[in-house]
């Protein structure tokens, strides 16, 4: 046993590799995973990087040739993000799928609440100095969906059978998707698996679940942009 977890230990291999194409640095991070069987390449839409899982036996060396070799991948994967949308006065946010405009209230006591404009369309109002918008703004949605998934997954005794877990991100979406993953996750404790059967119970729990993931489909990619900071150049490190 000691003979082969020293085979697979890296104690000195970069997690970070910058890769070069048509005279652009993108950054890749490295992830040694030990049921892997050959090198894959991913976008993480979430946290806007390029992420190379690499088998036990693998080297960086070919992790790197690898990257490489599919530098023009990595460039297009990138540009086809949306573009990062920071909480900020004048955004408009998606909440539940509605529209809502950031409206900072600069000397205002309070945190977050929602209001109506001149026209009646939803304001999402912050209060406080501008550095502190983007993080109110966060926790504000992260309250909210907590809130929402409480209620949405109450179909069954989720914490005692098990822990689920669930992106905050979900609010941003119409009330509709959060409801289907959060059966989705709960459908998990029967099913640990996506067979017919699962989502057959699925289905009974949540019958809009088709048009759910046709959304998610659509339109998922795009709520990893809100509340991100513009990203770096590509030839920055």
């Amino acid at each position: 046993m000691m003979r082969r977890a020293l085979l697979y230990r890296r104690p000195s291999e970069p997690s970070v590799l910058p890769i070069v194409f048509d005279r652009a640095t993108y950054l890749v991070r490295l992830r040694r995973h030990r049921q892997a069987r050959r090198y894959t390449l991913r976008i993480d839409a979430a946290a806007r990087e390029v992420v190379l899982t690499i088998p036990p036996r693998g080297s960086v060396h070919e992790a790197k040739e690898f990257a490489e070799k599919h530098g023009g991948w990595i460039a297009a994967r990138l540009k086809r993000l949306p573009e990062s949308a920071p909480f900020a006065d004048g955004i408009e946010v998606p909440l539940r799928g509605v529209p809502h405009r950031i409206a900072h209230r600069h000397g205002v006591r309070g945190t977050v609440w929602i209001e109506g404009d001149a026209v009646g369309g939803p304001l999402l109002c912050v209060a406080g100095a501008p550095p502190h918008v983007n993080r109110r703004v966060a926790d504000f949605l992260k309250r909210e969906a907590l809130r929402d998934l409480d209620r949405a997954s109450r179909w069954g005794s989720c914490s005692n059978t098990g822990v689920l877990s669930f992106s905050w991100r979900l609010i941003l979406a119409p009330a509709f998707v959060l409801d289907y993953l959060a059966a989705h996750e709960v459908c998990h404790l029967i099913e640990l698996n996506h067979s017919r059967r699962f989502w057959r119970i699925v289905n009974r729990l949540h019958p809009d679940a088709h048009r759910a993931k046709i959304w998610l489909d659509v339109h998922g990619t795009d709520l990893h942009r809100y509340g991100l900071s513009p990203p770096r150049s590509a030839g920055e490190l």
